[in-house]
């Protein structure tokens, strides 16, 4: 197995651990990954030897390590105390969960969120990577914030697969949904990533991070100009900088 090669079943195995709600075995991580055992356990040693993934009596889980990556990359993200403290804020103030999320190295993802995170939880904006961010409010402004060149470069990457009957697909209608998201400075989505969701966002001052709720669509009717004000208003407190 080549290094390159190698790291990539190692990252494959570390992401399959982080999904399973509860312990998993090397037999189950084997059939999913469609390797060998012998490769599941040779991966396994360096991982758990460095603590990113420990070994349990019921099976394999997250490491140690784990947690401490996830607070630099807080603190990379320019998520401290105050931050937290804002999106509670707005938390309260919409009645619904309120979301940090940012451009990094050519991706857009969710970095903090009010929402509790449980095995059950049907919140459909998950702290982590967005793979659908053209059907998402805080996807649409980190999207509209990009120069044309960059904007099609990632959606060259991306695409713009349908995720619903609502998600906007034509390059044509969506460079159109985005200039209106600059000229208003504010992005909604009804139903384009979960169709029974809607989410608002607004962008920050750095141009790399947006604020955002998300709530059941049947609570949003009548309430864009309340949430877009929340929202607005919690974006000028300021949040401490963050790199791209």
């Amino acid at each position: 197995m080549s290094v390159p090669h190698s790291v990539d079943r190692a990252l494959d195995l570390l992401e399959a651990i982080a999904r399973s709600p509860e312990p998993v075995g090397a037999k189950a991580l084997a059939g999913e990954l469609g390797c060998a055992l012998s490769t599941v356990y040779h991966l396994l040693g360096p991982l758990t030897a460095r603590g990113h993934v420990a070994r349990t009596p019921q099976g394999f889980a997250l490491g140690p390590r784990v947690p401490g990556l996830y607070r630099s990359f807080q603190r990379q993200a320019g998520i401290d105390t105050r931050t937290r403290r804002l999106l509670l804020d707005v938390r309260r103030a919409a009645g619904a969960h309120a979301y940090l999320s940012a451009r990094r190295g050519g991706r857009i993802a969710v970095v903090d969120s009010t929402a509790a995170v449980t095995a059950d939880s049907a919140d459909p904006f998950e702290v982590g990577i967005d793979h659908g961010a053209h059907a998402t409010a805080h996807g649409k402004v980190l999207l509209a914030s990009l120069g044309r060149a960059a904007r099609r470069r990632y959606l060259d990457e991306h695409g713009l697969p349908r995720l619903t009957e609502h998600t906007i697909t034509s390059p044509d209608r969506f460079e159109a949904e985005l200039r209106r998201v600059r000229t208003a400075g504010v992005a909604v989505s009804v139903g384009e990533t979960d169709p029974a969701y809607t989410c608002v966002a607004v962008p920050l001052a750095d141009g790399v991070r947006a604020l955002s709720v998300s709530l059941p669509t049947e609570r949003f009717r009548g309430r864009r100009g309340e949430l877009t004000r929340v929202l607005s208003r919690a974006a000028r407190h300021g949040f401490p900088a963050a790199s791209e």
